[in-house]
């Protein structure tokens, strides 16, 4: 699998704060998907997210990610993925 350029992730920020984001290691996109298949996981704007995550950008705070689709990240803030839903 591709994954997203390390130097295009270095000049990514949250669109929604301005904060950086790094890439998310594979346990974390392996929870995520997991909950995903189960139907658990809303985005930003409440719809349910329903294609697993290839990877994923975390800001900073560790609040949201940002899906990355086809190695390309999808900064918008709508389809960000809050991270409160794992806990």
């Amino acid at each position: 699998m591709e994954r997203v350029d390390h130097k295009l992730v270095e000049i990514l920020v949250c669109p929604a704060n301005r904060e950086r984001v790094s890439l998310v290691g594979r346990e974390i996109t392996d929870r995520l998907n997991q909950a995903i298949a189960e139907g658990r996981i809303l985005n930003v704007d409440g719809a349910p997210v329903s294609e697993p995550l290839q990877d994923g950008l975390l800001r900073e705070d560790g609040m949201i990610l940002y899906p990355v689709r086809d190695a390309i990240p999808v900064m918008l803030i709508g389809e960000g993925i809050p991270m409160d839903q794992l806990d």
